[in-house]
């Protein structure tokens, strides 16, 4: 008897202070035309004192749970895909458990960055789809601009912070659910994108430290290039191995990085514009919380209904990609 990871609801937090191209303007030497024009971000959520990852965390997880009308005490899994935790250890997912109570989970983080939700949304399927969980609350979350530098303009206009995710139970008999995913990871390119300092290499405030980067680095350019490709690669790996066509493809929701990368990839599957999914120019990079975040806004925007087939992309540092497609 088939056994499916289905969704059952969503939920998302975002900080409530809001950094515009016109706030940026002061801080960095760039305008918003400029901004605009390579990125098609206006504006992104950045925490604000008393604001952070696992407050943050905490909020998205409690409104899925409430949409998904299920209680805390009936999860078995808590999965965060997070670089940015709450501390550098224990994991986010352990505090998150604890807030909401979720007495009867196992907790864990999962390291992918930008393609945290793609990488956990994955794991969880497969502990539901072999028996070892029924139901399991997935989240996806960062707050990049705690490690900003906000001198330097190639990524401090980019990145914002939230927090969003679902709830998976598992069904039988069904088609709806998580029904494929491809991970693809290339860590040849550590180089593009890193924090150096904070870990064993180079330990905050040690005399290794001396000399490397504190705040988050990125390679424009070669991220770029990858970016463009990685996505439709894993597009169209993912909808080969479910035996499915772009045309099968109802919504497709990539990772909100940057509105020319999204347009691109759309154009080499061949996707109209109504069935892609923006949310770039409201909130920035998001990192882990972007895909999640981007489904939620889908839904409650009508764009994403139960049985649509949906289809989620996302890159990032490690290098990282992957693919998801979900019948809702």
């Amino acid at each position: 008897m088939s056994i499916r990871a289905v969704v059952q609801g969503c939920g998302h937090a975002v900080p409530t202070k809001v950094l515009t191209n016109f706030d940026l303007e002061k801080l960095v030497e760039t305008s918003d035309e400029w901004i605009v024009q390579r990125t098609g971000i206006k504006e992104r959520r950045v925490c604000a004192p008393g604001e952070s990852t696992g407050s943050l965390t905490v909020q998205a997880a409690q409104e899925a749970l409430k949409a998904s009308n299920i209680s805390a005490e009936e999860l078995d899994l808590v999965i965060v895909g997070t670089v940015t935790g709450e501390f550098i250890w224990p994991s986010t997912a352990c505090y998150v458990q604890d807030q909401i109570g979720a007495k009867n989970a196992g907790a864990f983080d999962i390291s992918a960055a930008c393609a945290g939700f793609i990488y956990s949304l994955q794991v969880g399927a497969a502990m539901i789809e072999s028996g070892v969980a029924k139901t399991i609350l997935v989240l996806g979350v960062d707050c990049l601009s705690k490690q900003l530098d906000y001198t330097d303009r190639s990524t401090c206009i980019l990145f914002g912070d939230a927090a969003a995710g679902v709830v998976l139970r598992g069904e039988e008999n069904t088609d709806r659910g998580v029904l494929k995913t491809v991970l693809r990871s290339d860590g040849d390119g550590i180089k593009h994108i890193n924090l150096e300092v904070g870990g064993n290499r180079y330990p905050t405030g040690s005399p290794e430290a001396e000399g490397h980067r504190d705040k988050l680095f990125m390679a424009g350019s070669e991220v770029y290039r990858f970016a463009v490709n990685a996505m439709s690669d894993a597009c169209l790996s993912v909808l080969s191995q479910a035996g499915m066509t772009i045309d099968d493809i109802d919504l497709f929701v990539p990772h909100q990085a940057n509105l020319r990368i999204i347009n691109s990839s759309a154009e080499k599957l061949g996707l109209p514009e109504e069935k892609v999914f923006v949310n770039v120019h409201k909130y920035g990079n998001t990192s882990g919380g972007s895909i999640p975040l981007a489904l939620y806004e889908a839904e409650k925007e009508g764009r994403l209904k139960k049985g649509d087939a949906v289809l989620t992309v996302g890159f990032g540092a490690g290098l990282v990609w992957g693919a998801n497609i979900i019948r809702w």
